[in-house]
């Protein structure tokens, strides 16, 4: 590795931060918050969420301050705090995670993008797998010249996709009517617990895929040129965002009712827009989408890379994972890591799935990681007597247990799906190691891992289980 100088900023881990939470899927805030929730059942998921999303970003400053040697973030965490197989699940699943997303977003820029142009539309799948290579190997290029230089990239691309965002809050501020506003603010049927905690549920992955990316300066703590500023970054960033999201989400109930926003296409938050300034609006906000999710990716496939690399060198990824190129980019991560993405998007492109199904898919991968770090960080927090930290991520590890309830069995039995190979790939690494392949606790947790996913793919097959 080069020297701290050489290595990524506070503003490049911000962005960092930033630039993959805020991809897609705050474009399309409005219409996915409205199809299961009234404004009243939104605020208080919000809430929800703000308190478990900044509790958790304080375990991940915390860590980085006091285990700053734990380089490669929520992987690292899983491994010290709960051993190796429990690591190696942390990483793959925050891999597959970032891979999946990435499709997601591929998904929704041919969406955008035949807004403007109609061969990006659905019935030309053909012309959308063609410029998908081109995307994704696109993406292999820049990255491969070095992952400092993709991070640089990456903020010119956080800034750009503000800029409309911020017009857009201008601007439905101005149309915002609160008679508007309160129309059905409980929901159709008026208020009652009974009604209401279902829609609250509804809320929590629409708003978990929102801050997946909250981890992207941890994950690159081996990179930074201070390791102080990784968990700055990482704290400014959400309550940025976090800040952000409540108000495209909740102004837009002040433009349009639920029902309304309910049946907006994606992006919907183009459409909110077009409703307040016409069709100017939603070319704006579609353009603000594409430059957002082409930094999105950017930053998706640099963590997904980075995660798998610093895993493979501490030999629990296998060595495939581990080469580095002149620009010291691990080229073969990135390969690998791409490969997938071109699998999965031939995939999507030809079936009937939605970026929100790739989304959420993708959002339950990452809970793991989460609900390990929260974990990890009351550990520490036991250990080193910091009676704050204890209460913060006790809420953290709280928050993370709930949107794994929250988010379904027939997520999580598809979660264990992707899980499934996990188990493999470890007994691979640990082999070339020279290392038994599974201790008993491995081979138990490994077997609950196999059952779950053969029961979801049986659910899949005779469809029981839809998504």
């Amino acid at each position: 590795m080069k020297g701290q100088s050489a290595g990524i900023g506070f503003f490049g881990l911000a962005a960092m931060v930033v630039g993959t939470m805020i991809g897609g899927g705050a474009f399309n805030l409005p219409g996915a918050m409205a199809q299961g929730a009234g404004v009243g059942s939104v605020l208080i998921g919000w809430t929800i969420t703000g308190i478990g999303m900044v509790m958790l970003a304080f375990v991940f400053q915390f860590l980085a301050n006091t285990r700053p040697e734990l380089e490669g973030g929520i992987y690292a965490y899983a491994k010290e705090g709960f051993g190796k197989f429990v690591g190696f699940n942390s990483g793959w699943g925050y891999w597959m995670s970032a891979w999946i997303g990435t499709v997601a977003n591929i998904t929704l820029i041919f969406s955008t993008l035949s807004y403007f142009f109609p061969i990006f539309s659905a019935e030309h799948r053909a012309f959308r797998l063609i410029m998908s290579v081109i995307v994704i190997w696109g993406l292999f290029w820049i990255i491969s010249r070095g992952m400092r230089e993709a991070a640089l990239l990456n903020i010119v691309t956080t800034i750009a996709k503000l800029v409309p965002i911020f017009l857009f809050i201008i601007l439905i501020l101005f149309a915002f009517r609160i008679d508007t506003f309160q129309i059905d603010f409980w929901g159709q049927s008026g208020f009652s617990w009974s009604q209401v905690f279902p829609q609250v549920k509804s809320t929590m992955l629409v708003t978990l895929w929102a801050f997946v990316g909250i981890e992207g300066a941890v994950v690159l703590s081996s990179r930074a040129r201070h390791k102080r500023d990784v968990g700055r970054a990482t704290v400014i960033g959400l309550v940025g965002t976090l800040v952000i999201y409540m108000m495209i989400s909740i102004l837009s109930f002040g433009v349009m009712t639920q029902e309304q926003l309910a049946s907006l296409a994606e992006p919907s938050m183009a459409y909110v827009l077009e409703a307040v300034v016409g069709p100017v609006g939603a070319t704006l906000i579609n353009i603000g989408l594409l430059v957002s999710l082409s930094g999105a990716l950017l930053g998706w496939t640099i963590l997904a890379t980075e995660i798998s690399y610093v895993a493979s060198r501490d030999g629990v990824f296998p060595k495939l994972f581990n080469r580095l190129n002149r620009n010291e980019t691990p080229v073969s991560a990135l390969f690998i890591t791409q490969v997938f993405t071109q699998l999965v998007t031939i995939i999507a492109l030809f079936s009937e799935q939605t970026y929100l199904v790739l989304s959420s898919i993708a959002g339950i991968a990452a809970l793991v990681p989460y609900l390990f770090s929260a974990l990890f960080g009351w550990k520490e927090a036991r250990r080193t007597g910091t009676r704050s930290m204890l209460v913060m991520s006790g809420i953290a590890t709280v928050y993370a247990a709930w949107l794994l309830y929250a988010s379904g069995v027939e997520y999580m039995l598809i979660a264990m799906i992707l899980y499934a190979p996990g188990v493999f790939v470890f007994m691979l690494a640990e082999r070339e190691q020279g290392r038994p392949f599974l201790s008993r606790l491995q081979y138990m947790i490994a077997v609950v891992i196999l059952l779950a996913a053969t029961y979801g793919v049986y659910g899949l097959w005779t469809a029981t289980i839809s998504l």
